[in-house]
């Protein structure tokens, strides 16, 4: 796959766009005005690999509340702002690193003019987050319904109010709860802006469903070279819309973070509990931040190949199991012990002591 060359900007120190690497970027699902459960969770979420974080900004309260925030995170951090021009104003002058407003309802383009005004002044980006939810009721009525054109007419006459007010330093998203829509309109906006675009599937819901959506979502247009930001929405703990972010980029080899998990689905043959050995080696296994690929098998078919292809794996029989490392058997292994005798050796591999 051949990545679209985009403009480059900076969102706090990360860079987007251009020969970046595709960042990673979430949203706190907690009170801003709640500073300590705020900055608990966005904690939580660089641990977890996030790079970018966007926080809601509903009111002034909440836009002053950013100043207390920032001394204490990491990260970038996005306002989102709807509705009032002023609680943006607000959010600069309290520290924030970018702007996420949405076209549908954030008001006139002489409140556009005071905000990239100021944000100008402090090198703020702006996002220009056009949602299918809330598209500008004027195009609505044009189109009849939410669609690719729809979505993309909006982003284009508020890049071009942007552009004319002088202001480049600009993001671009365009996100629809239906997955064909939001693929339509990112390929169509992408063949008429070179602004670097974030991409997601908006509303994508629960975990199963949402990851499903997200993953052929994203995972199509990051394989046909469009897309600079992404995030996952999930109706879930934030941390697990990252880490679905970064399996989208490690099965297209776009990012590499953490150990990849090789297991197999189970059958008949299987003789172990083998669903909830690699269930607890996953969770053991988040800590890890090494690319290893680690394979967890389990019967005689393709578990001996597969775990010789791994940097470490097991593979099971009835009552042991093989540990393979680099593709060399190491040792046979009582299956009480496989787990954290896999474990020990994917932890000793992390570190370096091993490679």
């Amino acid at each position: 796959m051949k990545r679209k060359l985009t403009k480059e900007i900076f969102v706090g120190s990360v860079k987007v766009g251009g020969c970046a690497p595709i960042v990673v970027q979430s949203m706190a699902n907690t009170d801003t005005r709640n500073v300590e459960a705020t900055v608990k969770q966005i904690h939580r979420l660089e641990e977890a690999g996030c790079e970018m974080v966007r926080v809601a900004v509903p009111t002034m309260e909440a836009a002053r509340s950013i100043r207390d925030i920032k001394p204490h995170i990491h990260i970038p951090l996005i306002a989102d702002i709807h509705f009032d021009y002023r609680i943006g104003l607000s959010a600069i002058d309290a520290g924030c690193d970018a702007l996420r407003i949405n076209p549908g309802n954030i008001g006139g383009k002489n409140k556009i003019k005071v905000l990239t005004s100021k944000a100008k002044e402090h090198n703020i980006p702006i996002r220009i987050g056009v949602n299918s939810g809330s598209l500008e009721k004027r195009i609505l009525k044009k189109y009849g319904n939410v669609n690719a054109q729809a979505l993309v007419e909006s982003a284009l006459e508020w890049i071009n109010i942007l552009e004319k007010l002088n202001f480049r330093d600009i993001k671009v998203s365009i996100k629809a709860a239906d997955v064909l829509t939001t693929i339509d309109a990112y390929r169509l906006l992408s063949q008429k802006v070179d602004y670097p675009l974030h991409v997601g599937i908006t509303e994508a819901g629960p975990l199963y469903p949402g990851t499903v959506k997200s993953a052929v979502g994203i995972g199509i247009l990051l394989y046909q070279g469009i897309g600079d930001t992404i995030r996952v929405s999930l109706t879930r703990d934030p941390v697990d819309e990252v880490r679905v972010a970064y399996e989208i980029l490690k099965a297209l080899k776009l990012r590499v973070h953490g150990p990849d998990i090789i297991s197999c689905p189970t059958c008949g043959r299987c003789e172990i509990d083998l669903i909830t050995m690699v269930e607890e080696a996953e969770k053991r296994l988040l800590s890890i931040k090494s690319p290893l690929k680690v394979a967890i098998m389990g019967c005689v078919v393709n578990g001996p190949g597969e775990a010789k292809e791994a940097d470490v794996g097991v593979a099971f029989g009835k009552g042991f199991g093989i540990l393979f490392k680099k593709g060399k058997v190491i040792r046979k292994v009582e299956e009480g012990e496989l787990v954290s005798t896999l474990l020990a050796e994917v932890e000793k591999m992390s570190q370096g002591r091993e490679i």
